[in-house]
């Protein structure tokens, strides 16, 4: 997930799945539509006995997890809105929201306890999914770990771009009210605006080759176009010291999945499909790589950072506390719960099952691929099991966000 706007930060990894129905448990049906404005995308839950707060993971990074939206919430106007289906909030009073629930989180005996003062002091909105009725596809995310070097050997021959002095992007909304929010990425050539470069271009015919664009080159470029899918890495330098990078631009084009290639020519089956299953035979089929790889037009640029991963509102994600979905429709930064599964790895680094799980997340990042009010990804942490666990990722589920309840004059 750094992404802010309509190709993100972090462009994220989507597998094609069927979606399944589940019920609104209480919530307010909505019938099923394609959601366009935030307004439509989370009903106010009432009746909601059959939901239960409880947490799978530890307390220490959930309140990380809060203290970084809070900080996130605090460089913004203290009057700014959010919008929480029907009702909207200001940021102050988001922000008190968070405070409310982190000491509730530090006072409270045990789960049981946990849930009992959420249900009484907080109201809980309910994405209604892709169906209407909350059906939700969650997919992962995480920050993956290459070797490479500052310099171009044999050994380490594929180059990390950064951002090209050429890449423009256009704000639409200056030329029509109807294009608010929408932007192209372009390049100028000949007085003419047109797309810029895609990945075989860059890729294949080489066009920024030798224009200084190198940050660093690594061994294959598989692994370079997995680090683009998920934003964000770790290099460790053949010198022994660590660099991180992180998304700095795209260049505007679509993100296609090419996990859609593999299933549509049987290469591999839909129960098949995952990251780890696509690298595995892009690597293994290197005179396919290119065709199957270009497939997906978007390209991202890196910068060199310090410390990360970041999310599309600016602040270090917290493994298995952040998710990224559609910013425009969710609002940014809030606490969020959610309810799915997840993957069982035994020693041989194989998924062994998938058992339930719920937690209280925060919603930290957006994603290209991440569209819609049913679609959220869960961010797993830095390195191989991370991977492995963000990879299998593709389980139906449910997502809430939480609020304190109001007084009557700050809910609008």
């Amino acid at each position: 997930m750094m992404q802010q706007t309509d190709v993100t930060k972090t462009m994220k990894w989507v597998f094609m799945s069927f979606l399944v129905a589940f019920v609104l448990s209480g919530c307010v049906e909505k019938k099923a539509v394609k959601v366009r404005e935030p307004e439509d995308a989370l009903v106010l839950c009432k009746g909601w006995r059959s939901l239960k707060f409880s947490d799978d993971m530890d307390k220490d990074s959930l309140k990380t997890a809060i203290e970084r939206s809070i900080e996130y919430l605090k460089r913004l106007p203290a009057d700014r809105k959010f919008v929480y289906g029907p009702h909207k909030y200001t940021a102050g009073y988001v922000i008190e929201s968070m405070n409310t629930f982190m000491d509730i989180l530090a006072g409270s005996a045990g789960s049981k306890d946990l849930d009992k003062k959420v249900r009484r002091l907080f109201h809980v909105y309910k994405s209604i999914g892709s169906d209407g009725k909350g059906s939700m596809l969650f997919t992962g995310y995480y920050e993956p770990v290459l070797k490479g070097s500052l310099a171009r050997s044999e050994e380490y021959d594929y180059p990390l771009y950064t951002k090209p002095s050429d890449l423009t992007v256009i704000g639409l909304e200056r030329f029509s009210a109807r294009f608010k929010g929408e932007r192209i990425i372009a390049r100028y050539d000949d007085n003419r605006v047109v797309p810029y470069y895609n990945r075989k271009e860059i890729d294949v015919d080489k066009v920024l080759e030798g224009k200084g664009l190198e940050l660093l080159w690594v061994s294959d470029p598989v692994d370079i176009f997995f680090l683009q899918v998920q934003g964000s890495g770790v290099i460790e330098l053949e010198d022994g010291n660590v660099q991180r990078v992180h998304y700095a631009a795209s260049n505007g084009r679509p993100y296609r999945s090419i996990g859609r290639v593999l299933i549509d020519e049987k290469i591999l089956s839909r129960d098949e499909i995952s990251l780890q299953a696509v690298k595995t035979y892009l690597k293994g089929h290197p005179k396919e790589r290119n065709r199957i790889m270009n497939y997906n037009e978007s390209y991202i640029f890196f910068e060199k950072v310090d410390n990360g991963p970041f999310g599309n509102i600016d602040v270090v994600l917290t493994a298995g506390r952040s998710i990224a979905t559609d910013y425009r429709l969710f609002p940014k930064g809030a606490l969020a719960f959610i309810v799915t599964e997840k993957p069982e790895i035994d020693q041989s680094d194989r998924i062994t099952e998938w058992t339930s799980f719920s937690r209280f997340v925060t919603n930290q990042d957006t994603g290209g691929a991440i569209r819609g009010a049913g679609r959220v990804d869960l961010f797993w942490g830095t390195g191989k099991y991370a991977g492995i666990e963000a990879g299998a990722m593709q389980q139906h589920g449910e997502m809430y966000f939480l609020v304190k309840k109001p007084d009557e004059n700050k809910m609008m």
